[in-house]
């Protein structure tokens, strides 16, 4: 049976994505084990910010979504810039941000990278945002 991450990989390519622009970290190690093997290009910035503007570019070039992997926390909120950028000017930007054990999310026990709410950020800069808690949601 596949991992989430590499479940996802493989939508991702379903859908035709050829590139996601991110920096692994210790939250979003299992989407990144799922880009072995794939046919995905992946573009390491030195920043989160930095992978934000580089999908928000490639997506303005090409037409076709800039998607993005970032940690939970601080990978989400640094990247909320050019998220913002990208929703005000209608370009399409896929982000992807791993957060804590589902069992953690909400409880405010000080978790590494915790949030009270990661939807909640993101849901001011897009147009959608959704936390999946169950596999079954991915698709």
């Amino acid at each position: 049976m596949p991992t989430v991450g590499e479940a996802l990989v493989k939508l991702l390519e379903a859908y035709g994505t050829k590139v996601v622009f991110g920096i692994p970290g210790v939250h979003n190690v299992e989407l990144y084990r799922g880009l072995t093997g794939s046919g995905l290009r992946h573009v390491t910035p030195r920043h989160e910010q930095g992978a934000g503007f580089m999908a928000d570019g490639y997506a303005r070039v090409t037409g076709k979504p800039g998607v993005c992997f970032t940690i939970s926390g601080p990978g989400l909120t640094n990247i909320l810039t050019a998220m913002g950028q990208a929703f005000a000017d209608s370009v399409p930007m896929l982000v992807i941000a791993s957060v804590n054990a589902t069992g953690e999310l909400g409880t405010g026990n000080g978790m590494l990278h915790e949030l009270p709410s990661q939807r909640g950020l993101a849901a001011g800069v897009t147009t959608f945002a959704q936390t999946i808690l169950q596999p079954g949601q991915l698709p």
